[in-house]
């Protein structure tokens, strides 16, 4: 593991990033806005609806126009244009809570394989995983796989166990676990990990609760597919101009109409939640 000095990356670091398909780096946002990040979250976990998952909040942003406030921080942008280029969409956001004692694992997978109907190339985007909590292996930090985002075979099965957030895994005979090496990272820490790079994170038994804000980032040279996919999802131009005839959504209104698609797209599948990365 590799840890960057700044949000500006050295040759250094996106030469570990380009060979490892992942890096970390220490305080990604100014002190204050993290914190004013984190109350957010607090409030927006709090007021879940009865019976609703921790881990199943994905695509805040939908709803909640203010987090583009951290998911258009001009520090961050800047990160992400070192790695996509200076023409950035916002792609995807997910508030991933584990609590303590049960909360559930994520299998070994790659996201380009969930966004393969999404965005061309599937393997185009880019995701910042910001800790909210400090995160080890005692709460169920993320695993990955250095080097697996090189292209290789990829075959998935329906996922073994009740405990998992995705209905599908990677075969383990596609994954070498004894290569993983854990993200270990404090309060304002984060990773970066490219789409193709396998990872997954165990279930968290432990009596410490592990939230983190995964903002997700693609090149607007690549193609979203807004004709299959856009009445429940829509990206968000960031910076910079479109290269790739893509439809961008307000970030500055909410959109429940996107997560009544989703809702319907669950129904269609029995029920079953469907790939998100």
């Amino acid at each position: 593991m590799t840890i960057a000095t700044s949000r500006h990356l050295s040759e250094r670091d996106l030469s570990f990033y380009r060979d490892n398909g992942y890096l970390t780096l220490p305080e990604l946002l100014p002190p204050k806005k993290y914190e004013a990040l984190r109350e957010h979250f607090e409030r927006t976990l709090a007021e879940l609806p009865d019976g609703t998952r921790p881990e199943d909040m994905d695509v805040p942003h939908f709803t909640d126009p203010r987090l583009f406030e951290w998911l258009m921080d001009p520090g961050v942008l800047d990160l992400v244009q070192q790695l996509v280029g200076p023409d950035i969409a916002v792609f995807s956001s997910h508030f991933l809570c584990k609590p303590a004692g049960d909360g559930r694992s994520v299998p070994w997978h790659d996201d380009a394989y969930y966004w393969r109907n999404m965005i061309t190339p599937s393997a185009g985007a880019v995701t910042i995983w910001l800790a909210l909590d400090e995160v080890d292996e005692g709460n169920g930090c993320m695993r990955v796989v250095p080097g697996s985002h090189a292209p290789g075979e990829r075959r998935y099965r329906p996922t073994r166990g009740a405990d998992g957030v995705f209905d599908e895994e990677l075969d383990p005979e596609c994954v070498d676990e004894s290569r993983a090496v854990p993200i270990l990272l404090r309060r304002n820490e984060c990773s970066v990990h490219s789409a193709a790079l396998v990872h997954g994170s165990g279930a968290n038994r432990g009596d410490r609760r592990r939230a983190g804000f995964t903002m997700r980032y693609i090149s607007t040279a690549v193609r979203f597919n807004h004709e299959e996919v856009g009445e429940r999802h829509q990206i968000f131009l960031a910076r910079g101009r479109d290269r790739a005839g893509n439809v961008y959504a307000d970030p500055t209104v909410p959109h429940p109409e996107l997560v009544a698609g989703r809702d319907a797209t669950r129904k269609d599948v029995d029920g079953r939640r469907p790939g998100g990365g």
